[in-house]
């Protein structure tokens, strides 16, 4: 099946800002917690496309059970939710903290979205975070070199949120950018906490 268009919403100059502010606002702070019982850093929103509201969030919950990324609670969450699993999943964009791993971007085409958002790269996650399984995963069991999956398939189309940023105008970037860095700041503080205190976990790939 050929890549289906590129959907008019990526280019909407109010989806970046409302992604970050849904990191920030909603994910974050189950993060901060998430840590603080011992999980990864990794975290996920649910995205209204109507009016970019956050549906839902979620964060990495590994030490109850190792298949608990963020996203993939995340979709566990939503189907414990009546009134969000009963519609489509076209009305949403499913926004991950870090570019969701093959078991997860697996996950969401499973569970029908049509289109993810990212803020950290792999390369964020192996070399800021020292968490660099999905790279490895996706070199070692689908010999996919620098995690190079195809961002727009027949499933979905797949953006980084600092690429929508890039493509506004300097003065709409600007406080992005300042955000953004303020949101690094923290996931910074929370990899040192996690990477810290993880020796004490009993997640398989921690």
């Amino acid at each position: 099946m050929p890549a289906a268009p590129s959907p008019p919403l990526l280019s909407d100059p109010r989806l970046p800002a409302c992604a970050l502010d849904a990191m920030e606002r909603d994910v974050l702070p189950m993060t901060a917690a998430g840590v603080a019982a011992g999980n990864k850093i990794f975290g996920a929103a649910l995205i209204e496309k109507s009016d970019f509201s956050t549906a839902l969030a979620e964060t990495n919950n590994e030490t109850e059970n190792p298949l608990w990324h963020g996203e993939v609670h995340l979709l566990k969450r939503i189907h414990e939710r009546p009134d969000i699993a009963s519609r489509p999943p076209s009305d949403f964009i499913f926004l991950s903290t870090h570019e969701p791993c093959p078991m997860c971007l697996a996950a969401i085409t499973w569970a029908g979205f049509d289109t993810i958002l990212y803020f950290f790269t792999y390369e964020d996650s192996r070399d800021a975070f020292a968490i660099p399984h999905d790279l490895k995963i996706m070199a070692e069991v689908f010999g996919v070199q620098d995690g190079a999956y195809r961002h727009d398939n027949a499933f979905w189309h797949a953006r980084a949120v600092m690429d929508l940023v890039a493509a506004l105008p300097q003065a709409e970037a600007a406080p992005l950018h300042a955000q953004a860095e303020r949101i690094r700041a923290r996931y910074a503080d929370l990899s040192a906490q996690y990477q810290a205190t993880k020796s004490g976990n009993t997640i398989p790939l921690a």
